[in-house]
């Protein structure tokens, strides 16, 4: 299976491919991956996570996926990726992020795994880093998990460092998380910077049992904005691992299907939607997901997966309430 990399992200470059790849859980030891621990297996030194998550990039280079995706707080994953990526002689387009601070020091257990700060100053101290870790500039860099509430979209020193970067060359924007991602992205639309809005790309978390921000989504991408879909399988939710809605399971076995398949393919069959993460944390969870690039859904299939819905503020409670293992 190969995948081509012929997808603008949104009307402009880079180019993606319609399967990416995230490295929240193969970065770090702990997250919140419904059977992470598991799946990762006892040894979690630093060399045994490296070695994992480099089997899984070859896994995913080697079906043609060429968009991938880090972040600042996700342990190691940066230094991984950008590793990985210069060994090899691979040319990928690459998406990172900044705003949290991994401060779990290598544990499972730790009290806080990472500071959520959206100032100017964390701005100013990751954007190097993410250049040191990765060997090489990222093409997008966004807000981590932008809220209304930490007022970056009106901080006005971080969206004219933000204009700056755009203005270099490199796609800057925002990832949303909570129940009110629809109403910080059209927010989001609204920034100016000297009449012009620096942000332009968007990654926001849209699966079957929270769709909540699809219209803001389809908004965004209309106004020529890049949108990434992240935990389109919601953290290990829609797996065999978890207490499936009876739905879901009936459509798998109708469609000779997975639950994770069956997930991301509706993701996939959004046409807002110009990329879809996986979050796989090992080779075979990524071959399971990949399969949904050959499963159509269609308009029965999607009208029956809102049956499963849930409302936003349960459905982020019971992720907020999800343990890191």
């Amino acid at each position: 299976m190969t995948l081509q990399k012929n997808r603008l992200l949104g009307s402009a470059p880079p180019l993606v491919t319609r399967l990416g790849l995230g490295l929240a859980a193969l970065g770090r030891p702990g997250y919140i991956n419904v059977g992470h621990g598991a799946d990762l297996g006892a040894e979690k030194s630093v060399e045994a996570m490296r070695a994992n998550a480099h089997a899984v990039l070859d896994e995913a280079w080697a079906a043609g996926i060429r968009y991938f995706d880090v972040a600042r707080s996700y342990g190691l994953a940066e230094e991984f990726l950008g590793n990985w990526l210069a060994e090899h002689g691979h040319a990928a387009t690459v998406g990172s992020k900044w705003g949290y601070t991994y401060t779990a020091d290598w544990h499972t257990e730790a009290e806080q795994h990472e500071v959520k700060d959206h100032t100017l100053t964390t701005l100013q101290r990751q954007w190097p880093e993410t250049l040191a870790a990765l060997r090489r500039t990222p093409d997008l860099y966004l807000i981590h998990s932008a809220t209304l509430e930490t007022g970056v979209l009106d901080d006005l020193r971080v969206l004219a460092r933000l204009a700056e970067l755009g203005a270099s060359g490199v796609r800057v924007g925002l990832s949303l998380s909570g129940p009110a991602q629809a109403t910080t992205l059209r927010r989001a639309l609204e920034v100016r910077v000297d009449g012009v809005n620096p942000l332009s790309v968007v990654q926001a978390t849209w699966n079957p049992l929270e769709p909540s921000a699809g219209a803001a989504l389809a908004e965004a991408h209309a106004a020529g904005w890049g949108v990434v879909v992240k935990e389109a399988v919601a953290n290990g939710r829609l797996t065999t691992r978890a207490a499936l809605p009876l739905l879901i399971t009936d459509l798998c076995a109708r469609l000779h299907t997975t639950p994770d398949a069956l997930a991301l393919a509706a993701a996939l069959a959004q046409p807002w939607a110009d990329t879809v993460l996986s979050g796989a944390t090992t080779p075979q969870q990524l071959r399971s997901n990949l399969s949904a690039l050959n499963l159509q859904l269609g308009p029965e299939e999607l009208d029956a997966l809102q049956e499963v819905q849930q409302a936003p503020a349960a459905y982020w409670k019971e992720r907020a309430g999800m343990a890191w293992n």
